[in-house]
């Protein structure tokens, strides 16, 4: 390997590429990248609002629910998707608090999936809402 330089995001060393004829014998380990702090700050602060916009919209949908009479699945599923977005803000902020590289890209691994998964919920849910609430 080169020798390596410091990320000016996240102040850890990055090794530099080396040419091919320097490396003696392949390397069967996986190249780790750089941690996209810049992605993990978004899905932290992006997935900490959303869990406020699923209370909202489960203190909403109660209110909707009593007046008429009528229960839906839908409050239960912005429940369920509020934990799945707590989720990836966890995983977000202990990715940017973490040392170890293995760890790190498990941690931001899980917080991609994660946020992605309660995007398409909360995406799903709103198309629940929209015809479930209205029949």
């Amino acid at each position: 390997m080169g020798n390596p330089r410091v990320n000016p995001w996240s102040n850890r060393l990055v090794p530099l590429p080396v040419a091919l004829e320097d490396i003696d014998m392949p390397q069967h380990r996986p190249v780790i990248t750089p941690l996209a702090e810049g992605t993990c700050r978004m899905i932290c602060t992006i997935s900490a609002a959303m869990v406020g916009v699923c209370l909202t919209g489960i203190s909403l949908l109660r209110v909707v629910i009593s007046y008429t009479r009528t229960d839906t699945i839908t409050d239960d599923l912005l429940a369920f998707d509020a934990i799945l977005f707590l989720i990836a803000t966890l995983a977000a902020y202990f990715a940017m608090r973490v040392d170890s590289d293995v760890r790190l890209h498990r941690l931001e691994r899980i917080a991609d999936v994660a946020f992605i998964l309660a995007m398409v919920m909360l995406t799903v849910v709103c198309f629940l809402i929209t015809y479930m609430v209205t029949l």
